[in-house]
């Protein structure tokens, strides 16, 4: 049994292939026939099915592990202190981010749509100036917006925690008690975080498309702090737990099936639509999606439970290695990409060099300059000292 006042290493470890796995996605990005900043000559539908089923939950799992772990923070004591710190951890690489490492990403983009044709040092004093007009907004934080709502997610939690954490210590026990621990734990587990995410799809999804602006993403902000706030209500709770591990082999059958069936849907779904005859699996599909993402979460806390309980010198160098490598990644595949492809090269050659650029890129710079400069560090969220564990799940050491 897991005991839920420790380091879940297994969390750590899932948090850091969940980053992993969002920096894959944003190289698949460069190569799909979705909009994106800068494209491949190359890019085609090939690997939009594999992409469709990350699509749902990738960044779902990164809420529930961020508001795990903002439990934890929180049952150390010191709200006040807690919300200066968080602030200056997620509030500095924002800023610096948007000024510097997002840049090049907006330079790229307007440079392959022929909107802007000078060099980088050229485009930048224009990039900072809030009233350029360009067709983009500029600056921006493009991927850097989740740890923008990281951070304003966190500045409304913590207040409030502990109050959260003593009704969790009673009231919330009882709840949790009759919804996990008896005979229908393991379907409670499976459907009852789906239920509210069912209620802003119907009510919220179709008037707030996903815009990633703070002020008027409002589906995204319901989606998203519904999880983190999900995770920071049951981080410590031991029947939520329990039902994890029972559900596990149930969870497993279920996202196979759903992802299996998903995909042949989502395969079809312009040739369906087109013909009139399938309006009905619309909204099916909609809800099997929503259940999907969250029982595919459920498999993965259940799995990295299972079989991630341990530390080891790689989990500490990875969970130190992963903030810095997510606010690097998206920066080096664009530029890397852009210039990639117009040399003329075949996929099988761009696409690994693509992807040991981003990789090889963020592991270099990480190791031979962020982490050993001591004012850099906290540009990419990391403490001054080396021997600290960004974003860390634990508890006091004291």
């Amino acid at each position: 049994m897991t005991d839920m006042t420790t380091r879940r290493y297994d969390l750590d470890w899932l948090r850091v292939i969940a980053f992993l796995i969002l920096i894959f996605y944003h190289t698949g990005m460069f190569y799909v026939t979705w909009g994106w900043h800068v494209k491949s000559v190359h890019a085609g539908p090939d690997a939009e099915w594999l992409m469709l089923l990350t699509n749902p939950w990738r960044l779902s799992l990164l809420f529930f592990i961020s508001g795990v772990a903002l439990r934890f923070l929180a049952d150390k004591g010191g709200i006040g202190a807690r919300m200066r710190e968080r602030s200056w951890r997620l509030g500095i690489p924002i800023l610096f981010g948007m000024a510097v490492i997002v840049a090049p990403q907006s330079w790229l983009q307007l440079v392959e749509s022929g909107e802007f044709e000078g060099s980088f040092w050229a485009f930048w004093p224009e990039y900072i100036d809030p009233m350029s007009e360009f067709s983009i907004t500029t600056p921006t934080w493009n991927h850097l917006w989740y740890v923008v709502y990281l951070l304003v997610y966190t500045l409304i939690l913590l207040p409030p925690s502990g109050l959260i954490r003593r009704f969790m210590q009673g009231v919330g026990d009882k709840v949790t008690r009759f919804l996990f621990a008896g005979r229908f734990g393991i379907l409670s587990a499976l459907a009852i975080p789906v239920l509210p995410h069912i209620l802003y799809r119907v009510l919220l999804d179709p008037h707030f498309p996903t815009t990633h602006n703070l002020t008027e993403d409002w589906a995204n902000h319901a989606h998203s702090f519904t999880m983190l706030f999900m995770g920071f209500v049951l981080a410590k709770d031991k029947h939520f737990w329990g039902a994890v591990r029972r559900s596990l082999p149930w969870a497993a059958g279920t996202v196979l099936t759903l992802g299996v069936t998903l995909s042949i849907v989502w395969a079809n779904w312009e040739a369906w639509a087109e013909s009139g005859n399938y309006d009905w699996i619309i909204w099916p599909a909609r809800i099997a999606r929503l259940a999907y993402a969250w029982i595919m979460i459920l498999t993965l806390i259940g799995l990295a439970e299972r079989y991630l309980r341990h530390e080891s010198p790689a989990l500490r160098y990875m969970t130190e290695a992963v903030f810095p490598w997510y606010i690097l990644h998206q920066t080096l595949t664009v530029m890397a990409g852009f210039w990639l492809t117009r040399q003329g090269l075949p996929v099988e050659v761009e696409f690994p060099l693509v992807v040991l650029a981003t990789f090889g890129g963020c592991a270099l710079l990480h190791e031979l300059v962020i982490r050993r400069i001591g004012w850099l560090r906290p540009l990419f969220g990391l403490k001054p000292k080396a021997q600290s564990r960004a974003f860390a799940i634990a508890q006091p050491a004291e």
